[in-house]
């Protein structure tokens, strides 16, 4: 391959079509366009930043993180549905994946995909960080008691969290909400 045919990887990071990080112990340190733009920050104030600045509450950035870590041990990536925060304070759905770039460092240095799904899934109604992340794992498909495992809560709290979601998004069932939660019609 000669120098004029060679593959500009940064220009191809720099301006995929999808948001893009490469991070270390949860924090930023190269984004590229979309990213930025998504987020509603310059690819300079990204550089450097805690994810936790994207994440609705101190507590979710928590609770991801270790929901993450053993997901990340056993398979090397992660992939997921959650509830983001803009630099705006605006909410909106996001789809997640990332990948471990040493296997025994599952929060260490890795590459993180960000896909902004807020067109299919609007944020609709307000939820409490409990209740966003009960939603997000609803949205893969899990059971309540699933989710109480992985969450350590009771099956009868997550019913019980789940009944207030229905409420919220005034589903008759729990297929339903799910639909509503994809921001799917019932037909």
């Amino acid at each position: 391959m000669t120098a004029a045919s060679a593959i500009d990887y940064e220009s191809i990071f720099l301006h995929a079509p999808v948001g893009m990080c490469i991070s270390a112990h949860r924090t930023i340190q190269a984004s590229n366009d979309a990213l930025a733009q998504m987020f509603g920050y310059t690819r300079v104030a990204m550089n450097g930043m805690s994810f936790q600045q994207l994440y609705p509450t101190m507590d979710e950035f928590l609770r991801t993180g270790d929901r993450i870590i053993p997901i990340m041990n056993a398979k090397g990536r992660y992939s997921d549905e959650r509830i983001m925060r803009r630099a705006s304070g605006e909410l909106f759905w996001c789809h997640v994946t990332g990948h471990a770039m040493r296997a025994a460092e599952p929060l260490g240095p890795g590459i993180w995909t960000f896909e902004d799904v807020s067109e299919k899934r609007p944020v609709t109604a307000e939820l409490t960080p409990r209740e966003r992340e009960i939603a997000a794992l609803l949205v893969e498909g899990k059971t309540s008691k699933a989710i109480g495992r992985q969450i350590d809560l009771s099956p009868r709290t997550v019913e019980m969290h789940r009944a207030k979601l229905m409420r919220k998004f005034a589903a008759a069932t729990s297929s339903e909400l799910v639909h509503k939660l994809v921001g799917l019609q019932q037909l």
